[in-house]
């Protein structure tokens, strides 16, 4: 990597650091890298940290006429920094969210090229001013505990490899200033601007609003975040006293436990019962209905008033 490119060697080092707890020295690393600002920064960071140890890829959703451009365009940057660069194309499908969809079909895509290329984790470049955003979203939409952890530091993208992000530490003013000190004019999707999406609305409240700090948000996601893991680890040992096989189902023993981990419990018994997830304000219907000795029928399962609740396949309907 050129010395003019190469972020400042502090920076390199506090980079390191965050990546460090994530993805262990010596793995090799893959970098989603869009062209934006703050994917640059990433690359340009990783390539100092991790040097012949850092792939990337840009994701072309061929959703506008310039896509295939920024894609070499980040190609391009990558050559002069010795990293390798795969450009994936992608059908973005309808959908009642274009950004959803989008979205999906990029990790998709991601996880596809991290398996081909023996990668040990998929690095992208959401950041503080991100979480606190994705907070602001959540809390607008009522979301509950899990919701308001925000962007996570690391989750599972596909046949176990994780996508990580190292800087959510960082702010978007930091990043953007390592991409002007290696003299790159980065690319600027018009889709970061457009009110029609509720993260660019959100963006431009919190530039606004004289009372959100985003770094104070993205604390406070964090100590959530913290929060949410204390919950899941209290949870092992309640779902091995309070979970019992019974016939062909379950029962759930939620006697004298609080709402929330009667959620999480119910939530275990759905896992073990093959059943799909279900929404919060779904699931919360459902424990209500329970609590007040009613059943209930959700993800295909019946669910049976107690103590304890009994979790069961719901028959089939039948057709008329």
């Amino acid at each position: 990597m050129t010395d003019a490119l190469a972020p400042q060697a502090d920076l390199v080092a506090r980079f390191e650091a965050d990546l460090s707890p994530l993805v262990a020295p010596g793995a090799r690393l893959g970098i989603a890298v869009s062209g934006g600002p703050d994917s640059l920064a990433l690359l340009l960071l990783a390539a100092a940290a991790r040097p012949g140890q850092v792939e990337a890829a840009t994701v072309d959703h061929r959703l506008r006429p310039e896509s295939r451009a920024e894609a070499e365009f980040v190609a391009g940057i990558c050559k002069r920094i010795d990293v390798t660069h795969a450009i994936l194309p992608v059908d973005v499908g309808p959908g009642a969210s274009l950004q959803a969809q989008a979205r999906a079909a990029r990790y998709r895509a991601l996880g596809d090229w991290a398996i081909e290329r023996d990668l040990a984790a998929v690095a992208t470049a959401h950041h503080a001013d991100d979480q606190a955003e994705t907070l602001l979203m959540r809390l607008a939409r009522g979301a509950g505990l899990g919701g308001l952890v925000g962007v996570r530091q690391a989750r599972p993208l596909e046949a176990g490899i994780p996508v990580v992000r190292p800087l959510l530490g960082w702010r978007r003013a930091e990043l953007a200033a390592i991409v002007a000190a290696a003299g790159i004019t980065p690319i600027d999707d018009p889709a970061n601007r457009d009110p029609r999406h509720d993260r660019s609305r959100f963006r431009f409240m919190l530039a606004e609003a004289d009372w959100a700090d985003a770094e104070r948000l993205a604390a406070s996601a964090k100590w959530l975040a913290d929060a949410d893991e204390a919950l899941d680890w209290a949870l092992q040992a309640l779902v091995e006293k309070r979970i019992r096989p019974a016939g062909a189902g379950l029962t759930v023993d939620a006697e004298g436990v609080p709402r929330e981990l009667q959620r999480r419990l119910l939530l275990a018994a759905f896992e073990r019962m093959g059943a799909h997830r279900p929404r919060g304000p779904e699931l919360d219907r459902a424990r209500k209905a329970l609590k007040a000795g009613k059943p209930a029928t959700l993800a295909g399962l019946k669910l049976e008033p107690g103590p304890p609740w009994k979790l069961s396949a719901a028959p089939a309907r039948r057709r008329k």
